[in-house]
C-alpha cells in the first residue's frame, strides 16, 4: 500500500518502555497513531499521528465534530481497527487484535433477543470457560448494581431503550474488563433518559475499577463524566486539546450551571464551533 502520509517527516515509533513515569502508570499509551482507509476515490487519513495516555481508573472522553474519527480511535483502542502507523499499547503491550480485558458498549444495546437479561450478562462469563453458577452469581451481582433485579428473567424486547442500554453495560463489565469503552452509548435515548442513564453511570464508575474512553458528541455529557476531555479536529483527526476537567467528585446535573464548568464547556465549543467552520470553508473551496 502506497504511504499517504510519505511526504511528511519520518515517524518515529513508540518504544514499548515507557519514557517517563507518567506513561509507565499509563494503562492506554497511543503514539503517533494513524488510520488510513481505502475508499474508491483513494485512501483518506481519518486520524493523523495523534498521541495520548489514559491512566488507569481515568475517565476520558473524545469529542470533536462529525467525522474527525472518534469513532475510528475507539476501534483502535479494541482491536478493531490495525493501525497505519503508530503503535498502541495496553498495559504496556502492543495491542494487535481483541483482548478479552477490553469491554465494549455501543450505541445501541446489540443484546441477544432470546436471551433474557441474566442470561445476556452471563454470556460472556460461560464464553470464558465459567460455570452457569458462576455465571449466574456474576450476572445477578451486576443486575443488582445497575438495579433491575426484577428483570433479571425479562427479555430484551420487553424493556425501555434505557434500561436495555445498563444491560448492555453490564454484560461488558461481566468479563471484569480493565478497560470500557463506550462509543456514544446514550446517543439513542432521549434526554431524560440520557440524563438518569448519566447519573447511573457517574453512581457505577465510583463501584467499578475499570479504565474508561467514552466517544460523545455531548459536551455537556463529556464534562459531567470526565476527568479529562481529548478535543479531536476535523477530519484528519488531530488532536487539538488534552484537557483536564478539575470539578470536584461527586458530580451530578447540578453542576451544569456552575462558573467553573460553564467556563470549560466555552473552551470545548469554541474549539469545535471553529473547526467546524474550518472544514466547512475547506468544502466550500475544494467544490
Amino acid at each position: 500500500m502506497q504511504n499517504p502520509l510519505r511526504s511528511r517527516p519520518p515517524l518515529r515509533l513508540a518504544s514499548a518502555e515507557p519514557s517517563s513515569a507518567a506513561e509507565a502508570e499509563a494503562t492506554i499509551r497511543v503514539h503517533n497513531l494513524s488510520i488510513v482507509f481505502d475508499t474508491p476515490r483513494g485512501q483518506v487519513i481519518a486520524v493523523d499521528r495523534i498521541s495520548f495516555n489514559v491512566s488507569q481508573g481515568e475517565f476520558v472522553s473524545i469529542v470533536g465534530p462529525s467525522g474527525c474519527g472518534k469513532s475510528t480511535v475507539l476501534n483502535t483502542l479494541a482491536g478493531l481497527e490495525t493501525p497505519f502507523e503508530g503503535e498502541v499499547l495496553v498495559d504496556g503491550r502492543p495491542l494487535t487484535s481483541p483482548r478479552p480485558e477490553i469491554g465494549m458498549v455501543f450505541q445501541q444495546p446489540h443484546l441477544f433477543p432470546w436471551k433474557s437479561v441474566r442470561k445476556n450478562i452471563a454470556h460472556g462469563p460461560r464464553a470464558r470457560g465459567k460455570s452457569a453458577a458462576e455465571a449466574r452469581q456474576i450476572a445477578d451481582g451486576l443486575i443488582e448494581m445497575i438495579g433491575l433485579t426484577k428483570f433479571a428473567a425479562a427479555y430484551p424486547h420487553t424493556l425501555s431503550g434505557g434500561m436495555q442500554q445498563r444491560v448492555a453495560i453490564a454484560r461488558a463489565l461481566a468479563n471484569q474488563p480493565r478497560v470500557l469503552l463506550m462509543d456514544e452509548p446514550f446517543g439513542a435515548l432521549d434526554a431524560q433518559t440520557r440524563a438518569v442513564m448519566q447519573d447511573n453511570l457517574l453512581e457505577l464508575r465510583g463501584r467499578i475499577n475499570a479504565t474508561v474512553v467514552f466517544v460523545t458528541h455531548d459536551i455537556d455529557e463529556a464534562i459531567l463524566l470526565s476527568d479529562r476531555v481529548v478535543i479531536m479536529s476535523a477530519g484528519p483527526g488531530r488532536i487539538l486539546r488534552d484537557l483536564r476537567i478539575d470539578l470536584p467528585r461527586p458530580r451530578s446535573n447540578a453542576i451544569l450551571t456552575e462558573a467553573g464548568y460553564l467556563a470549560l464547556k466555552k473552551e470545548c465549543l469554541d474549539l469545535i464551533r471553529a473547526e467546524g467552520l474550518r472544514a466547512f470553508n475547506q468544502m466550500g473551496e475544494a467544490g
